[in-house]
């Protein structure tokens, strides 16, 4: 009861929303990169927004630690946050990846699999931004349930990817490229997936 009756600091949802902004900046990055015949701005665009977002991540630790109220458990604030910057992380884990290959064509499966991962972050934002209203329970699964088949997708898009690429292609150099390039690509939307089951949980444990 006391509680409840306890000031709650709001300021959490405002750094979340923040931080998917960083999010769906760098994924929209990363979609432009794949069809850039200049990748480097865009990878360097990436590298800015996950600073950015990290920075981000540490304001939110740093208020977590001086809230005494806070708006949902203080494990699941910080089981949300660091999975939302797994996202930006594996973003730019693609980016690297790309300047530590040297892959400068992209094949329609990796462009696909860069507009999904776009898609999954977009509903990401949307999920995180309702979170400070319970009322929208129904929106936030519905959501959540969206994301879950995004990442289903998206995996179907890199195994039927790998499966052709080791049938047709016979330079073995730049089959090793384009493999690791696809798997880190479709981490993108598992990490979304992750964010989504936390953000479920949220829900489900306030109804």
């Amino acid at each position: 009861m006391f509680g409840r009756l306890m000031p709650r600091e709001g300021r959490f949802f405002e750094l979340f929303n923040a931080h998917t902004e960083q999010m769906v900046a760098a994924a929209k990055s990363l979609e432009v990169l794949m069809s850039a015949d200049d990748v480097q701005p865009h990878i360097e665009a990436i590298d800015s927004r996950e600073v950015r977002a990290d920075g981000i991540q540490h304001e939110i630790m740093a208020l977590l630690h001086r809230t005494f109220i806070t708006p949902f458990d203080r494990d699941e604030i910080h089981a949300l946050i660091s999975s939302m910057d797994d996202i930006v992380d594996a973003i730019q884990d693609v980016a690297e990846s790309i300047t530590l290959y040297n892959v400068d064509r992209y094949t329609p499966d990796a462009r696909q699999m860069a507009s999904l991962s776009l898609s999954c972050c977009e509903r990401v934002k949307h999920v995180v931004s309702l979170l400070d209203d319970m009322k929208s329970a129904g929106d936030i699964l519905r959501t959540c349930r969206e994301i879950d088949q995004i990442e289903g997708d998206c995996d179907r898009v890199m195994r039927t990817a790998i499966s052709e690429l080791f049938r047709k292609e016979t330079d073995a150099l730049k089959v090793m490229k384009l493999s690791a390039i696809y798997q880190v690509l479709e981490k993108i939307t598992d990490c979304c997936k992750d964010v989504a089951k936390r953000v479920e949980s949220i829900v489900l444990e306030s109804a």
